[in-house]
């Protein structure tokens, strides 16, 4: 049994002896039913059997715990049954909790899932590059054990994280399940090609190229005009810069891009607003498989171009860029 340590920060031997009496008390009340509502384990008779009890500090995060060895047999004879044994000390120990005012496992645990998730995120933004053992690592540092899973041939297939007595697994971090094994990379990769259009912005705020520097004349999107749509470019940082494009530019965009059958939808149509309103002026990274570029593939607008014309051009730019990603499963 592990509570908490501020609930038992200042417990005496005496403290953990009631302690453990409750959670006995709780544990052989139980009677394990099937789904079919028949009996498939009856109540146990710790209280009445022989067992010794340790109080033990769990050797990285300190946490005083109970372990305990418990003799099969009671003093009448019978057999404890230890089926479901695991499933019996949970409820017991959320009981105890319970009528302790405690908060339960699960609650610390639910209540602990964001924190968890957020410093995930913030070990991949501190990446300079993506490797599974640089994201161990820093986790380590951060005070958590991570928890390999590999099948046969040795080849990982997931993992969990661990800090003190609870176990996360990856599949119930972050947004959309983006920090299990399979999609770190792919978040790693959005997160550091979002702080280089947050770079874009920041250098478009304080600095526009001379129009020499282009064979066509820049237009001013800062401003709203007559059938124009707002369009925010903004990283995870919160840096933002709000623009304004023909409204028939975005519904291109969001035709072009549809989110129902494009994976990276949102990605793709910032780079292609961005190099629209002449924002993307530096080389910009691939951030995966299918694309690939630089600034020599960025399009300049003619000065013959319309909107939908210089629109269709700095799609087929984001496209080269980032690479259209088809989405899985079902689509219209």
């Amino acid at each position: 049994m592990s509570p908490s340590p501020e609930h038992t920060s200042f417990y005496d031997i005496e403290d953990w002896q009631k302690l453990w009496h409750e959670f006995v008390e709780e544990f052989d009340k139980q009677t394990i039913t099937g789904k079919d509502g028949k009996v498939r384990s009856s109540p146990t008779n710790l209280a009445n059997s022989k067992y010794t009890v340790y109080l033990h500090m769990e050797s990285k995060g300190k946490v005083p715990h109970l372990h305990a060895a418990i003799c099969r047999f009671d003093e009448n004879g019978n057999i404890n049954n230890d089926h479901n044994i695991h499933l019996r000390a949970q409820r017991a120990a959320e009981r105890v909790a319970v009528k302790r005012g405690w908060k339960t496992a699960e609650e610390i645990r639910s209540r602990n899932i964001p924190e968890v998730s957020r410093e995930c995120m913030e070990v991949l933004r501190t990446m300079p590059s993506w490797s599974w053992e640089e994201y161990k690592k820093a986790l380590a540092r951060r005070g958590y054990s991570v928890y390999e899973r590999k099948d046969k041939k040795d080849i990982l297939r997931g993992y969990a994280i661990l800090k003190g007595n609870t176990k996360y697994k990856a599949s119930e971090l972050g947004v959309a399940r983006n920090l299990m094994i399979s999609k770190l990379p792919r978040t790693w990769q959005k997160l550091h090609y979002r702080e280089r259009l947050a770079a874009q912005v920041n250098t478009y705020q304080s600095y526009r190229p001379e129009p020499v520097q282009r064979p066509a004349a820049d237009m001013d999107y800062t401003h709203y005009r007559s059938g124009s749509v707002s369009y925010t470019l903004s990283s995870h940082g919160g840096t933002e810069q709000r623009f304004y494009i023909p409204e028939r530019v975005l519904d291109y965009f969001n035709e072009e891009f549809d989110y129902r059958e494009v994976a990276n939808s949102s990605d793709l149509t910032d780079i292609a607003v961005a190099i629209f309103v002449g924002m993307l002026d530096t080389p910009v990274v691939s951030t995966g498989g299918g694309g690939g570029g630089s600034q020599s593939d960025l399009p300049w607008r003619d000065k013959d171009d319309d909107d939908l014309q210089w629109a269709r051009r700095c799609a087929r730019a984001a496209t080269l860029l980032l690479g259209k990603k088809p989405r899985t499963g079902l689509r219209r």
